[in-house]
């Protein structure tokens, strides 16, 4: 079968990598073939969960992550991939005041959501995309969801560092 991944032109290139090293990592390990035609990434694929586990990769590094942190994706199976279009949620003459809002002066609130929950988030176009395990994403998705409407940034981070204390305490009631 074939399937069809729009990518930015400028991200393109990513997705190839150099002398087509990360192209090549995504067709070994999804047992898949990528071709390109302009912004477009065609993947054959025969096998589901390989297209799948391929999207999931080439969307990341389309959303912005670094093919290194994309590529965990195929490396790690408990890294989940998810990806906000604030489009759907927000009007566009608020997008930018939104963005501002999650990524916080100097990046501090991003940034503190992924020291915080073991996440990787970028803010590209009108994405929110996050690469970690399924819980902590989850909960990054909540935070995200809470300033989007309209949550001071302190009650945020009080809210991850409750969840956080809350998944570590029931990850050491299975030891």
């Amino acid at each position: 079968m074939r399937m069809e991944i729009e990518v930015p032109e400028d991200r393109v290139g990513v997705v190839v990598g150099r002398d087509g090293e990360v192209k090549r990592k995504i067709e070994e390990k999804c047992g898949c073939k990528l071709h390109f035609r302009g912004n477009l990434v065609l993947v054959d694929f025969e096998d589901n969960l390989g297209f799948m586990r391929a999207k999931n990769v080439i969307l990341a590094i389309a959303r912005g992550f670094n093919p290194e942190i994309a590529l965990k994706l195929l490396e790690d199976e408990n890294l989940v991939f998810e990806s906000i279009d604030l489009s759907q949620i927000v009007p566009e003459s608020a997008m930018r005041r939104i963005m501002g809002r999650i990524i916080g002066r100097e990046g501090k609130i991003r940034k503190q959501i992924e020291e915080t929950l073991n996440v990787h988030i970028r803010i590209q176009d009108r994405y929110i995309s996050i690469i970690g395990d399924y819980e902590s994403v989850s909960v990054a998705r909540e935070a995200i969801n809470m300033l989007i409407e309209g949550a001071q940034h302190s009650t945020v981070l009080k809210f991850i560092e409750k969840r956080k204390r809350d998944l570590k305490s029931r990850s050491l009631d299975w030891l």
